[in-house]
């Protein structure tokens, strides 16, 4: 009779442990609210055809956030003052709920009625069509500083010069100059020398946060730029622009700062 017992009780303990291995399931499947024709973004002028815009995606269920070229607002809605003349695409990037998509709407802009940021004017000059040349600030030989090896991490030490590199050891492009413009589009060039042939690319400013991001070209200096070829802001006005990566390419122990002026 014992052994029967134990048989039983054997059996009963198997069953209860392979009965607790089965995965218990409940699934629950996202859906999607509308479809990408439904989701619907306007834009709406502060004055007719004028910069200062507000873009809107006011769909229910759907969440994202707008791209307009110089930057993201992580929102619905946003209101931007926009830099540049003509016709722009603007792109909203969102979930549907079940599946992410992109939307774009053009917008004409037939006036820049409403001021930018003076940080604009400084960099690209009053006509922004027309754009700016900077240079650097100095050359080898000379003693000034204007492009240096600097504190790491710390832009509020940006001026402190570790190693004055300039002097001795110029970098590649030390004869070469930078262009930026808003001709249409945030234009920028980066030339090898004064006659060198433009490698052209964009560029984004961001007043708010002091930074400046190069894309699709280089930084005047870039050999101890970075790789995300984005500078904070250390100074920016009419005369004079300086910037500043926290860690180098040439020395990834080290930061760098960088010293131009207008052409």
């Amino acid at each position: 009779m014992k052994i029967y017992n134990i048989k039983y009780l054997l059996i009963a303990a198997f069953m209860l442990v392979f009965s607790a291995c089965d995965p218990i399931v409940d699934e629950q499947h996202l859906t999607n609210s509308t479809d990408v024709a439904g989701v619907n973004l306007k834009v709406t002028h502060s004055t007719p055809g004028g910069n200062k815009i507000t873009l809107t995606m006011d769909t229910p269920g759907v969440t994202g956030y707008w791209d307009y070229n110089l930057g993201k607002a992580l929102t619905n809605e946003v209101t931007v003052v926009y830099p540049i003349p003509g016709k722009s695409t603007f792109t909203f990037v969102g979930t549907l709920g079940a599946e992410f998509f992109t939307k774009t709407i053009d917008v004409q802009i037939d006036q820049l009625d409403t001021r930018l940021d003076q940080a604009w004017y400084n960099l690209v000059s009053e006509n922004t069509s027309a754009g700016k040349t900077w240079v650097f600030d100095g050359a080898a030989g000379t003693g000034a500083a204007y492009w240096f090896m600097s504190p790491p991490d710390n832009p509020d030490s940006a001026m402190t010069a570790w190693w004055n590199a300039g002097d001795c050891c110029p970098p590649l492009d030390v004869s070469g100059k930078m262009h930026f413009d808003l001709d249409k589009a945030a234009n920028y060039n980066h030339y090898q020398t004064a006659s060198a042939a433009a490698e052209k690319g964009g560029f984004i400013l961001d007043p708010v946060n002091k930074k400046l991001i190069i894309q699709n070209s280089k930084l005047l200096g870039y050999e101890a730029g970075n790789t995300a070829n984005e500078y904070n802001i250390i100074t920016l006005t009419a005369d004079k622009l300086v910037l500043y990566v926290p860690r180098s390419l040439k020395d990834p122990g080290t930061g760098w700062t960088f010293v131009y002026k207008p052409e």
